[in-house]
């Protein structure tokens, strides 16, 4: 568990998520600590993560439920984290025109 820790404290300054899907009976109260949702989580040294790069859900949540709404539990916070991850480098999104300009020139 501390390493897995220390690995998503590093991870939290890359552009990427961690989803984590519990399946079956097991005590799952790691894994909501890994989330974070519950507090900043820290390395064993006490490096608090970047930003919050962790999804957990557990499984048994949506036995009974369709698959849309486990896809849509478990992608609910990765908007959020690639906005977090673009905002704390400082990188600005383009416009529609923008691209649209862009891509026009690219074309022969």
């Amino acid at each position: 568990m501390a390493d897995t820790r220390e690995a998503i404290v590093h991870a939290s300054h890359l552009p990427m998520s961690v989803i984590i899907v519990g399946v079956g009976n097991a005590d799952f109260s790691d894994m909501q600590m890994l989330d974070g949702d519950d507090g900043i989580l820290r390395s064993p040294k006490g490096e608090p993560v970047l930003r919050d790069i962790v999804q957990f859900v557990p499984f048994r949540n949506f036995k009974h439920a369709s698959p849309a709404a486990l896809a849509k539990s478990v992608l609910a916070e990765v908007p959020n984290q690639v906005v977090d991850y673009y905002n704390g480098k400082g990188i600005k999104p383009k416009c529609s025109s923008d691209v649209y300009e862009s891509s026009r020139t690219l074309a022969p």
